[in-house]
């Protein structure tokens, strides 16, 4: 197994985990994964995580699609994990590199009206600037009208899935533009029977 070194690969992965309150979880949660094409990503699932790598579109697109899909159950639903590129650490198997952008389930889920409140943090790692790429990567998802401000250890998004998840990816792409190995977490839930805090 061959490691690249910071900043050399620009395999981009996602490992999250999905929980519905339902007694239907095991339905709503294989579902999701089935209907999702996920023919231009590597991606395993365990009894704790689901691992997603590839190219950056790619792995955002199957992301959004698994959380939309899960979320249209109706169910409370939770999505939680973290995107990264650039790891010193990371393999260059396991991965599909498609090198177009066209993504694969955009069109089944945009526009799905899927209320969607987020829990963001951005890592910009191995640089003393952190702070200015953070505040650097916070300003798209201002523009978008989807940051609703500062928490403890995070930052709030408040929106349709479209909006929060292109707020993510902008988020993501300007600090990696910058940095090498970035790291983002995300909490994210949908159809949640308790108002925001």
């Amino acid at each position: 197994m061959s490691h690249a070194s910071c900043g050399t690969s620009r395999i981009v992965g996602c490992r999250f985990s999905l929980y519905v309150m339902s007694d239907r979880f095991v339905d709503v949660i294989l579902g999701a994964l089935r209907e999702t094409d996920t023919s231009k990503v590597w991606m395993k699932t365990d009894d704790v995580s689901t691992c997603i790598r590839g190219r950056q579109s790619h792995v955002f697109d199957v992301t959004k699609a698994i959380f939309v899909k899960a979320a249209r159950s109706g169910h409370h639903v939770s999505l939680n994990g973290t995107f990264s590129v650039g790891c010193p650490g990371d393999s260059e198997g396991d991965v599909y590199e498609f090198e177009d952008d066209n993504v694969l389930n955009e069109r089944h889920i945009q526009n799905a009206g899927i209320r969607t409140a987020c829990q963001f943090a951005l890592y910009p790692l191995g640089t003393s600037d952190y702070m200015d790429l953070i505040y650097a990567g916070c300003e798209p998802a201002k523009e978008m009208g989807t940051f609703t401000g500062g928490i403890h250890y995070a930052s709030r998004l408040d929106g349709n899935a479209d909006t929060v998840f292109a707020s993510l990816q902008q988020a993501f792409d300007v600090v990696r533009q910058q940095c090498s190995h970035t790291v983002l977490t995300f909490n994210l839930s949908a159809n949640s029977p308790t108002k925001s805090t």
